[in-house]
């Protein structure tokens, strides 16, 4: 997954390093422009079980900012924000690993550096009793569930921030660690 330099942005914007559930990082820039869902879409793209992307339509490479050859057998993480929490996609990963459909509200980052919201239905598909992948289906968002999920989210971030914080302190007090 390449970063996002700020050559390829194009407009000011924040840098930031994203780590990842495996520990990979990757820096992007993110703007503070919006993307507006466009009427009357879906955006739909398939994954192979770990995350890849195997199938995507053109809303969504046209929505991320992406050529669909670019997106292919990447992870879907190449879309996360940074003010996306971790817990969401804990949570999300959590649901459809049990075979369950999961549906929330998702800050996607766009190749750009800019943003687009969507409402979000994650599938499994099921395939001789296993997990063959998975279906997303995005749609436009409820611009009132948006704030709400923009606050929701600003908290669970603040208090990931904090926790992180509070547990490399209690790293740095313990004797004989190595720094």
């Amino acid at each position: 997954m390449q970063d996002i330099r700020p050559a390829d942005v194009g407009a000011p914007g924040r840098p930031l390093t994203l780590t990842f559930y495996d520990g990979t990082t990757r820096t992007v820039v993110c703007t503070e422009q919006e993307t507006a869902f466009p009427s009357g879409e879906l955006i739909v793209s398939q994954t192979d079980p770990e995350g890849r992307i195997t199938m995507c339509n053109e809303a969504f490479a046209v929505m991320s900012g992406y050529a669909r050859v670019e997106l292919l057998g990447e992870a879907h993480s190449i879309l996360r924000h940074p003010d996306m929490p971790r817990a969401a996609f804990a949570d999300l990963w959590t649901t459809i690993r049990q075979g369950t459909r999961w549906s929330g509200y998702v800050k996607n980052l766009r190749k750009d550096g800019g943003y687009y919201w969507v409402f979000a239905t994650v599938i499994p598909r099921i395939r001789d009793g296993r997990i063959a992948g998975f279906t997303s289906v995005r749609r436009a968002p409820s611009r009132t569930k948006v704030a709400e999920a923009a606050r929701s989210y600003a908290v669970l971030l603040d208090a990931e921030r904090s926790a992180e914080r509070a547990t490399d302190e209690a790293v740095r007090q313990v004797p004989g660690v190595v720094r």
